[in-house]
């Protein structure tokens, strides 16, 4: 985007902002720890100060991808953690209902992901941008965060691609290396990641 995704502003107020907004107002949600850039950690910490944001217990130095950032956070997790949600914090419009729901799914089913059906027409193109073939969508969904875990599932799983040094897009593809099946929660509000200027003017979901 050419500037830090997550301090641009979307109704006034940082996109980071509202994403820990999303947290700190889910009841469920016992403590938040915020990774961050080094040279953003100051920032971070102004930023829950000035909000008033409880439920923050640290703000953490983060890795060179996101695999090695959840690593950092994941040390910081208390023993007696029942489950562990990662989020990203470029998705501002995440709901607290939508938060309560996949933390059900997971209680239930040990993992669970955010996500949503993808309704366009799918097409593989090669480097130049010349459409290649078609690609079904059936059974075709587009994952979002939050993604839920039993504590000891994630925690295991990042032992795995730790140890072995496998990169990973995602916490379910952490999990999914364990064998262990993990659940979808439609989320019928639009849950966007901010990637493009453009995306800053995304309206918010209907609550």
């Amino acid at each position: 985007m050419g500037f830090d995704k997550m301090f641009a502003e979307i109704g006034g107020q940082p996109v980071i902002r509202h994403s820990i907004a999303a947290f700190e107002n889910t009841r469920a949600v016992n403590d938040i720890i915020v990774v961050a850039r080094d040279e953003r950690i100051c920032d971070v910490n102004s930023l829950i100060k000035d909000a008033g944001f409880m439920k923050v217990k640290k703000v953490v130095k983060g890795g060179d991808t996101r695999r090695d950032s959840v690593a950092c956070a994941l040390k910081h997790v208390e023993d007696d953690c029942r489950f562990i949600s990662v989020h990203d914090g470029a998705r501002p419009w995440i709901t607290p209902g939508q938060i309560e729901r996949v933390l059900n799914c997971a209680a239930s089913n040990g993992a669970a992901a955010s996500a949503h059906p993808l309704t366009d027409t799918l097409k593989r193109a090669n480097k130049d941008l010349r459409v290649e073939e078609n690609v079904s969508r059936e059974g075709m969904w587009g994952m979002e965060t939050p993604q839920i875990f039993r504590a000891e599932i994630l925690k295991q799983a990042f032992a795995k691609v730790l140890t072995e040094n496998l990169q990973v897009s995602d916490e379910v593809s952490a999990v999914q290396l364990l064998g262990i099946p993990v659940h979808l929660v439609q989320n019928d509000t639009q849950n966007p990641k901010v990637t493009f200027p453009a995306d800053l003017q995304f309206p918010p979901p209907t609550h």
